[in-house]
C-alpha cells in the first residue's frame, strides 16, 4: 500500500484487565482517520500466566478460549473480543499483523527426564559438564484444550535446550542430547550459536515440529483472518524454517500475506546475509537505523547527521526495511533498552514518515504514552501522519551535506495535487538550506506546518527556496 504506516499497538506496561482488544476495536475508526494502514498486535495466545505479555508462550492454539493456566482470557481479552476487534479494523481498511512467538514454549504441564549437558552461556558450542540425566519442564499436553484444533503433544525431544533442571534446582543452559540433536544452524553466531534464548527452546530441525508449526501458522491466519505476522526473535530460529513456514502460510493465504522479522542486531552485514538466506521473502526491522538515531539523540550536536542513514537497512534494501524509532524492546526498562531521547523523537519520526523509502512503524508508547502517562509526541505525530498522506509523494532529493543541518525534498506527483514537501532536521543551532523543489514551482509560496516557523518562503525562478529550521528541531515545508 502506498504510504502505508504500521502501528505497534502495545507497550510493556499495559494493565492486565482483559480490556485491550475492546480498546483497540473502539480505536479503529480513529486509526484509519490519522492514516494508520496496519496494526501489529501483541501475542494473542495463552502465556504461562494471565499477566504474561504473550512472549512466555504456553499454548499457541489458545487465543483466550480455554481455561488454562488459571484463566480463560489472556492479558488482553478473550478470543471473541479478539476476532471482533480484527473485524472492526478490517472494516476501517486496516491490516492486522499478529506477533508470532515461535522460538520457545513456557509453563509446561509436567516434567520429563532426559539426557543433557550444560554449555557455556557465552560459548554455546562448548560443554561445561559431561552429559547427565536432568528433569526439565518439557511436557505439554494442554489438558484444558483437550485436543481442540490440534492433538499434538510436546515432549523433550521436540526441544533443543532448556534453562532449568528440577532434579537439582539448578538454572543454566542445558543442551538436550538425543538422536539428531544439535543447536540449529541458520541462527545468529553471537555466543558461538544463538539458537537458545529462553525457556524450552523449540527444535526447528525436528520434522514433527516443522509440520506442526506450519499447520499452526495456517490455522491461526485463517482463524483470525490475519493479513500478516511479525516474527519474533528470528535470529534464534533456523532461517530455513522461517522460509518454509512463510511459503506454507502464503500457499494457503496468498502471496501478499505480509511478514516482518525481528532480527535484533546492529550490524547491516548480518541483516543482508539473513535476507539472502531466506531469499528476500521477509521484511526486517531496521535495527541499525534505530541505533543511529539512538546515538544521535545521545550525542546531540556532536553527532554528524550526514551519517544518519549510513549502514542501514533502508539504504541497503529500501523495499524490505521496516523503519521504527522505538518499540517494546527498546523502551525504558526493557531487555534491549535503547530509548531515543525525547528531544530527538520528532526529528526521527519526521525522517521515517516523510522519506520515500521504508515502511514506517509507529510505537504505541510514542503516540499514546507509557504506563497510562500521556505521550508528549502525539501532536507532532498527527501532523507528520497527515503530511505523509497529503504531501510525502514523488521522488526524493537528499541534502545530507552538513553535520548539523540535513534534509530532503519530495517532488510530489500528479495523483496527489498539491503534494511535495521540504524537510529540514537540525541537531545544533538554527539552520537554513537552499533546496530545489523544481522549476515548475516558480513563484509558489511555501509555509512550515509544524507551527515552529512563521516566515514563508517564495520559490525563485530556478525552483530554489531558502528553508529554515530551529536548533534541535525539524521543519516541514509545503506549498501554501
Amino acid at each position: 500500500m502506498e504510504n502505508g504506516v504500521m502501528m505497534q499497538y502495545f507497550e510493556w506496561n499495559l494493565p492486565n484487565d482483559g480490556k485491550f482488544w475492546k480498546k483497540l476495536k473502539d480505536d479503529a475508526e480513529h486509526l484509519h482517520k490519522i492514516g494508520i494502514t496496519a496494526v501489529w498486535i501483541p501475542p494473542a495466545y495463552k502465556g504461562l500466566k494471565q499477566e504474561d505479555e504473550g512472549y512466555g508462550t504456553y499454548d499457541l492454539y489458545d487465543l483466550g478460549e480455554f481455561d488454562q493456566k488459571g484463566t480463560v482470557r489472556t492479558k488482553y481479552g478473550n478470543k471473541q473480543e479478539l476476532q471482533e476487534m480484527i473485524e472492526e479494523l478490517h472494516k476501517n481498511q486496516i491490516s492486522v499483523y499478529l506477533d508470532a512467538v515461535m522460538n520457545h514454549k513456557a509453563g509446561a504441564d509436567y516434567t520429563e527426564k532426559f539426557m543433557a549437558k550444560e554449555v557455556d552461556p557465552e560459548k554455546r558450542e562448548e560443554s561445561i559438564s559431561e552429559p547427565y540425566e536432568i528433569e526439565g519442564w518439557t511436557g505439554f499436553d494442554f489438558p484444558g484444550r483437550n485436543n481442540t484444533y490440534s492433538d499434538f503433544k510436546w515432549h523433550w525431544y521436540h526441544f533443543s535446550g532448556t534453562d532449568y533442571n528440577k532434579a537439582n534446582d539448578k538454572k543454566g543452559i542445558y543442551q538436550i542430547i538425543g538422536e539428531g540433536k544439535a543447536w540449529s544452524e541458520g541462527v545468529d553466531n553471537e555466543n558461538g550459536n544463538y539458537d537458545f534464548l529462553m525457556f524450552a527452546d523449540i527444535d526447528f530441525d525436528h520434522p514433527e515440529v516443522v509440520e506442526e508449526m506450519k499447520k499452526w501458522g495456517i490455522w491461526v491466519s485463517n482463524e483470525l483472518n490475519l493479513d500478516g505476522m511479525r516474527l519474533d526473535a528470528i535470529k534464534h530460529i533456523n532461517d530455513q524454517f522461517i522460509k518454509h513456514f512463510l511459503e506454507a502460510v502464503r500457499n494457503n493465504r496468498g502471496n501478499d500475506f505480509y511478514a516482518v522479522g525481528e532480527y535484533w542486531k546492529n550490524d547491516i552485514d548480518s541483516l543482508n546475509e539473513y535476507l539472502s538466506h531466506v531469499q528476500y521473502k521477509v521484511d526486517l526491522f531496521d535495527v541499525p537505523l534505530h541505533y543511529n538515531m539512538y546515538t544521535a539523540s545521545q550525542q546531540g550536536r556532536d553527532y554528524d547527521l550526514q551519517n544518519l542513514l549510513k549502514d542501514t537497512l533502508v539504504t541497503n534494501h529500501p523495499d524490505l526495511a521496516v523503519t521504527f524509532v522505538d518499540n517494546h524492546d527498546s523502551q525504558r526498562g526493557s531487555s534491549l533498552e535503547s530509548q531515543i531521547k525525547d528531544w530527538f523523537k520528532p526529528i526521527a519520526y519526521g525522517l521515517i514518515l516523510l522519506m520515500k523509502n521504508g515502511y514506517p512503524c509507529i510505537f504505541y508508547g510514542d503516540y499514546y504514552g507509557v504506563k497510562g502517562k500521556k505521550s508528549p509526541h502525539r501532536l507532532i505525530l498527527d501532523i507528520l501522519l497527515d503530511a505523509r498522506q497529503k504531501y510525502a509523494h514523488g521522488e526524493q532529493q537528499d541534502y545530507f551535506d552538513h553535520p548539523n543541518t540535513v534534509g530532503f525534498v519530495r517532488s510530489g506527483d500528479e495523483e496527489h495535487p498539491g503534494s511535495g514537501l521540504a524537510l529540514l532536521l537540525s541537531n545544533g543551532d538554527n539552520g537554513d538550506k537552499i533546496m530545489n523543489v523544481g522549476k515548475n514551482r516558480k513563484g509558489e509560496i511555501w509555509h512550515e506546518i509544524t507551527g515552529d516557523i512563521k516566515d514563508e518562503v517564495t520559490i525563485d525562478e530556478n525552483g530554489n527556496g531558502k528553508f529554515t529550521v530551529s536548533g534541535g528541531k525539524l521543519s516541514v515545508w509545503v506549498k501554501k
